[in-house]
């Protein structure tokens, strides 16, 4: 597992490498950049294998009524006379 680590790290300092236009010096600051790069893609896929699976459509509890729903019905109720 940590061979693969590695090889995705340096494949990666490879890209940054060749999109910075191949500086010389640079190897460090291009290594942690992809060290940091696969470590938020592993992070990311973690966080997105532990999400629960959606439930079917209709499934589960009731939403409440939107609001324009709410004063739509509020709106169609006759309203009782004032007294004058």
């Amino acid at each position: 597992m940590a061979d693969d680590r590695q090889e995705r790290i340096r494949n990666r300092a490879h890209q940054i490498w060749l999109q910075e236009g191949q500086p010389a010096g640079h190897h460090e600051r291009h290594w942690h950049q992809a060290a940091a790069d696969v470590d938020q893609e592993d992070a990311a896929g973690k966080s997105a294998a532990k999400k629960p699976t959606t439930k079917a459509s209709g499934a589960g509890k009731a939403k409440a009524a939107p609001k324009e729903a709410k004063a739509a019905t509020k709106a169609s109720k006759p309203k009782k006379a004032a007294a004058k």
